[in-house]
């Protein structure tokens, strides 16, 4: 929800770019996650879509170093939410790396 309110002071124009992306990227993370846990009968799957959520965690980052880039978001705030977008990808990379802890 923090890239959503970051993204309400985006210029207008924007609008059909740049913050409709960061928000797509940033909700698929959490999506893939969900879908990822109701696949965890099925290790394959279930790293399948962990793999498809490391993806838009690693393009939300990218859309947020355009955002610092193009002055949208001061750096203290870009350092914030890289580093959670950080804590992310290592929680998501261990359970692709163990699945069977996470599997029925």
């Amino acid at each position: 929800m923090e890239i959503f309110e970051v993204t309400k002071s985006f210029p207008k124009e924007e609008t059909y770019s740049l913050t409709d992306q960061i928000r797509r990227s940033s909700r698929s993370v959490s999506a893939c996650i969900a879908e990822a846990w109701a696949k965890r009968r099925y290790l394959r799957s279930f790293v399948s879509k962990l793999t498809d959520s490391l993806g838009e965690e690693h393009e939300t980052e990218d859309w947020l170093d355009y955002s610092y880039d193009c002055k949208y978001i001061p750096e203290e705030k870009h350092v914030h939410l890289l580093k959670e977008y950080d804590e992310i990808r290592r929680m998501l990379i261990s359970m692709i790396n163990s699945p069977e802890k996470w599997c029925k």
